[in-house]
């Protein structure tokens, strides 16, 4: 083979190679899905629909997971102060691994009237993989307590998940040979948005192959010379 037709096959081979690194980078998919609670209150049953979304961000040995609401749900017949109103709920895990994840958030930072939907601020938790591989969570029960009462909030609808990780646990937990959830020792990229860094592990991947490739070159080069 030709020293022009042996350098163009390396740096192929290199570019083929850093295509398939990043087309193998862990998935991230987040949605919004649209959960139809009802609501058990101290005056009676209420119901509402909300859209919701969870989003997860590596921490640790683990993710935080932030859930959202995008309108209000429930409602209060007298005005709740400042403060005065305490949310939580729990996030179903699926897929690989298995289990619940208790989200909290701040009461709420301005006075709700009497009558209105109450908006649930976020709420925050930390997730802690114990199996490898693809994991689901979807938005469970949530709990809403104010003025010494408690309202009790379950989606009637199976809401599909909301957010899909692809994780890797610590000491590579798996079950039945399958490969399920994360920490941080060889963790999979934890992003829900565009990934940024799959990219950067493509381009990894082909810096590293050319660098071999330019190493192989380079002998080829230094063969021909001394055999000269």
């Amino acid at each position: 083979m030709s020293y022009r037709k042996r350098t163009a096959a390396l740096a192929s081979a290199a570019a083929l190679a850093g295509s398939a690194v990043l087309l193998a980078a862990p998935a991230a998919e987040a949605k919004v899905v649209d959960v139809d609670y009802q609501c058990k209150t101290p005056i009676g049953n209420k119901s509402a629909v909300s859209p919701i979304d969870i989003k997860g961000v590596k921490s640790g040995s683990g993710y935080k997971l932030t859930m959202s609401w995008q309108k209000g749900v429930s409602s209060s017949p007298v005005e709740l102060g400042k403060g005065a109103m305490n949310p939580s709920a729990v996030i179903k895990v699926g897929g690989a691994d298995s289990g619940t994840v208790n989200v909290s958030g701040p009461a709420n930072q301005a006075a709700i009237p009497a009558n209105t939907p109450i908006k649930i601020s976020d709420l925050t938790g930390t997730y802690t993989p114990k199996k490898s591989g693809s994991v689901t969570f979807t938005p469970g029960v949530l709990t809403i307590k104010a003025l010494g009462t408690t309202t009790t909030c379950t989606p009637s609808n199976s809401p599909g998940p909301a957010l899909t990780l692809d994780v890797t646990a610590a000491g590579g937990g798996s079950s039945g040979g399958t490969s399920q959830s994360g920490s941080e020792s060889g963790a999979s990229l934890p992003q829900t948005g565009p990934a940024d860094s799959a990219v950067a592990l493509g381009t990894l991947g082909g810096t590293v192959l050319l660098a071999g490739a330019a190493g192989a070159l380079w002998i080829t080069r230094r063969n021909q010379q001394t055999g000269r």
